[in-house]
């Protein structure tokens, strides 16, 4: 089985198409998607559109931006910037794309056996994780081999044996992980839409089972098209520069 593990679309049709068209050699058999469809973008409806698409009813989860859209939360926590985004996509929104986002499902979510995804922790949807204390915490209370996540928008591939738990920062074009059957993963792919990792290209991963690794990459996007949808959008301008950023 080969898995596409993608995350934190947020909204940007160019990243999420390119990324794709990247993975289309891959002989992907399912699409797993990490929550934030929306949000910050400025193309919400042709990538909820895509998702759907594109996922069957146990392989994506909601994420905090979708659930602030479909006004299951009120986005108290968020700053200005985010508020107004998620208000505009709120309203650009077709009826029947804005009922797909509100009856998205809370992670965790079981995949297959042993193969869990979420947004953020899979103790809390919501939660962000960044550190070696936040794995512990995890995986003292949670026991999946293999657990997808997203939320940080920063890759990262978090292990556990009997010794020790390691906690690494993906980086670079491409990376081969090989899954060792000891152990116990925690793996953010990154995100689709909006990276903050500095590096402004999409990240995505292919999980094999079958091969027993993950093979992570970076993919580049027409960035300056996205940017100019999201100022014509009326969206505020840092949304568009950020992007070049991967901030």
């Amino acid at each position: 089985m080969r898995y596409l593990v993608i995350s934190d679309i947020h909204g940007n049709w160019e990243a999420l198409d390119s990324i794709l068209a990247a993975a289309a050699g891959d002989g992907v058999d399912q699409v797993l998607i990490l929550g934030d469809l929306v949000g910050y973008g400025a193309s919400p409806n042709q990538v909820v559109e895509k998702v759907i698409a594109l996922a069957s009813a146990n392989s994506v989860v909601r994420g905090n931006h979708d659930k602030v859209v479909a006004g299951i939360e009120d986005g108290s926590g968020f700053n200005s910037v985010a508020r107004l985004a998620v208000e505009w996509t709120t309203n650009e929104l077709s009826t029947g794309n804005l009922d797909y986002v509100k009856q998205l499902p809370m992670g965790p979510l079981e995949v297959g056996a042993g193969l869990v995804i979420c947004h953020g922790s899979p103790l809390d949807e919501d939660e962000y994780v960044f550190s070696l204390e936040d794995a512990e915490h995890i995986f003292m209370h949670h026991t999946a081999q293999m657990t997808f996540f997203g939320h940080t928008h920063v890759p990262m591939l978090l292990a556990a044996d009997e010794e020790r738990i390691s906690v690494n920062v993906l980086e670079g074009d491409a990376l081969t992980v090989e899954i060792d059957s000891d152990k116990r993963y925690l793996i953010n792919p990154g995100s689709v839409g909006q990276p903050r990792d500095r590096d402004p290209r999409a990240a995505y991963l292919i999980y094999d089972t079958s091969e027993r690794r993950i093979i992570w990459r970076r993919q580049e996007y027409a960035l300056e098209k996205a940017q100019r949808r999201i100022l014509d959008a009326g969206l505020p301008e840092v949304l568009a520069y950020r992007l070049a950023a991967g901030l």
